[in-house]
């Protein structure tokens, strides 16, 4: 288990926002990719690298959609890539690769939510392959830019949700097993924390840290589009007009605020020679030895930390191997 896996005191906390870990960071010279980046916590994490003075890349299955959404951040370049097609991933990894480019920063921050039982056209479950093999692909086809930086980070964004699931290595894709949508959304949550600790793991001798976070329960996402209104009221995000709730003290933030811990992942000096952990409200989380199978939505704002499951090195490692083979090739 990791012996980083506490806080260290950072300064920053649940209310802390963008502008606020960004400040006294520069980032010229430097090139960033953000998967979700034209939407929600993606767009807000672009607009602040941009702001201190990154090139930031955002790929996206939608060119028209991604153009217009962020047509208000000057300089962000915008590139065709759909993270449930795995020759599209190829090719977008293909011409970063071939520009020769270093990437110091890759934030793994796309993702979908408790929906209905889908599979992409391999038959893996859709929030298993959106969330988590579709970015495991994508990171390390990037490799080797990332290891030309001298120092990148890979920021992939979890959730608390993760606690809803462990990774269930011998029925990943729900072939044996009830399908429900939160225990989908919780095992690809958790490959998102093991990912990181494997990732860290092989790859720091390269100059690669990788770190995982929840960055809280923000409205306006987007993220709750499958969940019915009965299930967004129990989550506590919302009040019965339908408002949003905003309260850091429980989870409950803005989208500035859930998108600090994104780039304070990404660029702050106080992880220097650190990786391998996830992160909550600007720190590092504590490790939560609480029953995973009694978790509800309605947890969600009352609770915090990681699951052992989360951070097991065997079990980050055999996740490592088995999206290997499932999306056909050693990495």
């Amino acid at each position: 288990m990791k012996t980083e896996q506490k806080p260290i005191g950072s300064g920053f906390g649940a209310a802390s926002t963008t502008n606020d870990v960004i400040t006294g960071i520069n980032l010229t010279g430097k090139t960033a990719i953000v998967t979700g980046g034209y939407s929600g916590l993606g767009k807000e994490t672009v607009r602040t690298l941009r702001l201190a003075g990154a090139e930031v890349i955002v790929p996206t299955r939608d060119y028209e959609r991604a153009n217009a959404a962020l047509k208000d951040i000057d300089g962000v370049k915008i590139e065709l890539m759909d993270l449930l097609d795995p020759s599209s991933i190829d090719s977008f990894a293909d011409k970063f690769l071939a520009s020769d480019r270093s990437l110091h920063i890759l934030v793994n921050c796309a993702a979908i939510m408790a929906c209905p039982l889908y599979r992409d056209s391999r038959g893996y479950e859709f929030q298993l392959a959106t969330n988590h093999l579709g970015h495991f692909q994508l990171t390390t086809r990037l490799l080797p830019a990332l290891s030309k930086a001298n120092g990148a980070r890979v920021v992939s964004v979890s959730s608390w949700g993760h606690h809803f699931s462990p990774f269930v290595l011998d029925d990943p894709n729900f072939e044996n097993r009830d399908y429900t949508p939160w225990e989908g959304y919780g095992q690809s949550k958790t490959a998102n924390v093991l990912f990181t600790v494997e990732l860290d793991k092989r790859f720091k001798k390269d100059g690669i840290r990788a770190f995982s976070l929840h960055p809280g329960s923000i409205a306006g996402t987007g993220l709750g589009r499958y969940l019915p209104e009965e299930a967004l009221l129990a989550s506590g995000s919302y009040d019965e007009q339908g408002n949003p709730i905003i309260d850091p003290s429980k989870n409950l933030k803005t989208i500035e605020q859930g998108s600090a811990t994104i780039v304070w992942c990404a660029v702050s000096p106080q992880l220097h020679n650190m990786g391998g952990v996830y992160c909550e409200n600007c720190d590092i989380a504590y490790i939560d030895f609480n029953n995973y199978e009694n978790w509800k939505i309605e947890d969600t704002t009352d609770f915090s930390g990681v699951m052992p499951f989360a951070i097991d090195n065997e079990a980050a490692e055999s996740l490592w191997n088995l999206s290997e083979r499932l999306i056909g090739g050693k990495q």
